[in-house]
């Protein structure tokens, strides 16, 4: 009786340059590039155009008096005033942050170190979710007290599915752009020998659209009901991504 021996599996085979196991199709393409097999070069984009996820506007509450301490006391309240205002809208506003606080002394022209009076900012972002009611929230905080509004930029989140979808474009792109080179000269891809993002994430075009009010609005009190809401129409975002890709083909039937 003959002996029987069993043969490794196929799946994965040793290359001896590299002394390493590799699946059959990566042994394809190394063997391919390091024989000179024809290769392809190509570029794949992707671009798409979807509505923002976030609208983010600034707030910066001032205060101005001869005193130091009334000065701090009115930049205070207001302060408080909006964020009552930014909190009350509840889910709507995703995120509330203070940024820089001053307060500073005005000095009257001459040698003396006299104060004139004392200035003081707070500036405040918040990042709005719910686009419906982004319009009465910016007029109702440019209604406060010395209060100014800039905004919206609008944005997408970091981790948006976006930025994912637009990538995996960009890869199908490329293969499809180089399965129709080979095609063009008689040959078929054979295997891929890299995939390349040429340095930088997709882009995120930010156009932002801005408004405000004048410093020193008149107190809201000052006016029967409430002002008119804005009509903020949200900007499309434009998403880009590029990869660079090489593939190795069969020879060309020319």
């Amino acid at each position: 009786m003959s002996a029987l021996s069993a043969s490794p599996p196929e799946e994965c085979a040793v290359v001896p340059l590299e002394e390493e196991c590799v699946t059959e199709s990566s042994l394809s393409a190394e063997v391919s590039r390091r024989s000179g097999a024809p290769q392809v070069a190509v570029r794949g984009e992707a671009r798409l155009e979807v509505d923002p996820e976030t609208a983010r506007i600034g707030i910066t509450v001032g205060a101005r008096g001869g005193d130091r301490r009334a000065a701090l006391r009115d930049l205070t309240r207001r302060n408080n005033a909006a964020l009552e205002l930014l909190r009350s809208y509840g889910e709507a506003v995703e995120k509330i942050e203070t940024g820089a606080f001053a307060i500073s002394p005005e000095l009257r022209p001459g040698r003396n170190e006299r104060v004139r009076a004392y200035h003081g900012k707070v500036h405040l972002q918040a990042v709005i979710v719910d686009f419906t009611a982004l319009g009465e929230l910016t007029t109702r905080l440019a209604d406060l007290e010395l209060t100014s509004v800039s905004g919206p930029w609008w944005g997408l989140r970091p981790d948006s599915p976006v930025y994912r979808e637009t990538r995996q474009q960009a890869v199908r792109q490329a293969v499809e752009r180089a399965r129709e080179y080979a095609e063009a000269l008689g040959s078929e891809l054979v295997g891929l020998i890299d995939l390349a993002d040429p340095g930088a994430e997709p882009q995120l075009e930010m156009a932002s659209a801005g408004y405000g009010a004048a410093y020193g609005a008149p107190p809201s009190g000052s006016m029967a009901g409430p002002p008119p809401a804005l009509d903020l129409e949200p900007r499309r975002q434009t998403v880009n991504a590029r990869v660079n890709a090489r593939f190795t083909i069969t020879p060309p039937a020319l």
